[in-house]
């Protein structure tokens, strides 16, 4: 009998002692719980709720916002960017993650290389929005990638000598802005032509620029002088060259007879041509509009066209490093046995890349792709900072759509929760897919 009563003693003292652990344990979650309730079930319940009443949130209208979503082709637009996104960013990074991992093993400051090219990950992406829309700007003046580019271009195409000349008006040359510009008479052997031009800024002429002369073709040559009819300070008379006035060099000119081109001269440094051993005859001048092109501005990163990729293109500026910190750690973790056994085998670097390190590493580039995923599809602070707001619809995606609706000027939260509703069912798979690989991977 004593030893019942005391076994039912001990039995209460456990019973009362878990009783008290669980009421510890409720103690130490139910501010988490309260927490995770008061910032993540609430807001999704009451998301789900409103999507389902009008803009003003007084009228039911149940499906109505879901339809909607689907037929507007602003949200229909978001949708193919953040399509786009999820494709495109995700697989970028991983490849680039897993090349940067597996070069990092063989340079010999890794830790150096890897601290820089993580760097970018402690940029807000507020502040590397601001320096890619710096950077993205079309004047290579601002912009320091189309300064690249412009700076490319013109080392294997010379930019035209005199983009912003135009002809004298009444002088004897027919031709709109931007050229060509053609003698309005023609032209006969043994006469001298003069072509006036405006236009040309003081400090835009060519430091080899002289004072405009007119110099005597001789019986069977045309000659001229193509010169800037303006002198500084005024003065002079229009279409006359005068004293003060410098010549054009560096200009092409054309001497065309019949619908072809006869001879082909560029003027020297004071602005003379001459085109001698013509056949006699009459003949047209002729200045091309290669001589006045626009400068070539570089790319228009930022118009409708490339907005997206352009993002795209600073979002891995910031995300590459995290992807080689992760796929560098699953790397480091390889048997280095299975390595040098391949290598001992024959394998040739590539060989060992494709079929020993690749499929090791699968379970690290599943985590880190799938992790991308998410993070790209709530994408908003680069798009919405980047991209200028003539191209923002353009570029928005379905978290920038989302708020525009919302809080941006459409003051339709009814549809915007809709679209909160339909971010959500497309970021859960995805989170419960990591969160069982997590779990597998820790059992």
């Amino acid at each position: 009998m004593a030893d019942t009563l005391k076994a039912r003693a001990a039995a209460d003292r456990r019973r009362r002692a878990q009783r008290r652990k669980r009421r510890l344990a409720v103690v130490f979650v139910l501010p988490a719980l309260l927490l995770l309730g008061a910032l993540v079930v609430y807001p999704v319940c009451f998301s789900v709720g409103r999507s389902l009443f009008d803009a003003s949130g007084d009228r039911f209208v149940g499906a109505a916002n879901y339809t909607e979503m689907f037929s507007d082709p602003a949200t229909l637009r978001a949708i193919r960017n953040s399509t786009i996104w999820v494709v495109v960013a995700p697989v970028l990074l991983t490849g680039l993650g897993l090349m940067l991992a597996v070069l990092t093993e063989k340079v010999r400051w890794a830790t150096a290389f890897k601290l820089v090219l993580f760097l970018p990950m402690a940029v807000s992406f507020l502040a590397a929005g601001i320096v890619f829309r710096l950077a993205y700007e079309q004047d290579p003046d601002r912009g320091v990638i189309n300064a690249v580019v412009v700076g490319v271009h013109d080392a294997f195409e010379d930019p035209a000598a005199y983009p912003t000349a135009r002809a004298r008006e009444n002088q004897g040359l027919a031709g709109g802005a931007g050229g060509p510009y053609t003698t309005e008479e023609a032209v006969h052997p043994g006469r001298t032509v003069t072509l006036g031009f405006v236009g040309v800024a003081p400090d835009a002429m060519p430091a080899g620029a002289k004072a405009a002369a007119v110099k005597e073709p001789g019986p069977d040559a045309i000659g001229g002088v193509v010169y800037l009819d303006f002198a500084p300070g005024g003065g002079g008379a229009q279409g006359k060259v005068d004293p003060a006035e410098k010549g054009l060099p560096g200009m092409t000119v054309e001497a065309v007879r019949d619908g072809t081109t006869a001879a082909t001269t560029t003027t020297a440094a004071d602005g003379s041509f001459r085109f001698a051993g013509l056949d006699d005859g009459a003949y047209t001048l002729r200045l091309p509009a290669s001589n006045f092109a626009t400068p070539y501005e570089g790319v228009n990163w930022l118009g409708p066209a490339f907005v997206t990729p352009a993002i795209i293109g600073a979002y891995l500026w910031v995300w590459t490093g995290f992807a080689m910190v992760l796929i560098g750690a699953g790397l480091a973790a390889i048997p280095r046995d299975a390595l040098e056994a391949a290598r001992m085998d024959g394998a040739t670097e590539g060989q060992i890349f494709r079929k020993i390190t690749v499929p090791l590493l699968a379970p690290v580039l599943t985590v880190v792709f799938v992790t991308l995923v998410i993070n790209v599809m709530k994408v908003f602070d680069l798009v919405w900072i980047i991209a200028p707001g003539p191209v923002q619809e353009e570029a928005n995606v379905l978290a920038t759509r989302m708020w525009l609706v919302s809080f941006g000027g459409g003051n339709d939260q009814g549809l915007g929760s809709a679209l909160s509703v339909l971010l959500l069912l497309l970021v859960v798979p995805a989170m419960i897919f990591n969160v069982r690989r997590f779990r597998r991977s820790g059992a």
